[in-house]
């Protein structure tokens, strides 16, 4: 057994006991009960496990967690799909992150499976273009290929990368 502590949605957890063996996946859902991010394939391809790692010099890194074992997040600042709405006292969802309402406008998903994944990826891409702003004739090109590893088997793709597109050229700073 390992212990390990993290940070969730800026809640700090642990120090806990885990199994080396045990996947991200499986340690968000049994021990922490936060279910919003997705076990798809269990081998790293469609991207719906996927959260945000923040790294100690302001960037983030997007890791699949069905193929990541929990303790190598350990000392780490994490975020899941649980911790991009604003909440009141009460923990009651009182708005969405403009990602989320951007895929709610648009009808971007049906089952929802993939949507954390999505969310959280869109969220890591629209952080990085406003440290890193691109001209606006590039957005279609720098969408495909963010998002072109996250598998969809509802809606395809055309909703989402609508959605994305029509975000990033409405967020301040995340083109020139």
């Amino acid at each position: 057994m390992s212990m390990i502590s993290l940070t969730i949605n800026n809640q700090l957890y642990g120090p806990l006991e885990v199994d080396p063996e045990v996947k991200m996946t499986d340690f968000l859902h049994e021990f922490l009960n936060l279910t919003g991010t997705k076990f798809g394939c269990g081998q790293g391809v469609c991207q719906a496990c996927t959260i945000i790692v923040d790294n100690d010099d302001g960037t983030s890194d997007t890791v699949r967690t069905c193929i990541t074992n929990a303790v190598v997040f350990n000392g780490k600042k994490l975020r899941t799909i649980e911790g991009h709405a604003t909440t009141n006292q009460a923990g009651e969802i009182i708005a969405l992150h403009p990602v989320q309402e951007a895929f709610v406008t648009n009808f971007s998903f049906q089952c929802g499976w993939c949507t954390s994944g999505f969310t959280n990826k869109t969220v890591a891409l629209i952080e990085k273009l406003k440290r890193n702003p691109i001209p606006k004739d590039q957005v279609q090109q720098v969408i495909e290929a963010e998002l072109k590893d996250h598998i969809c088997r509802c809606t395809g793709y055309v909703k989402y990368y609508k959605a994305v597109k029509a975000l990033i050229l409405a967020t301040e700073g995340a083109t020139v």
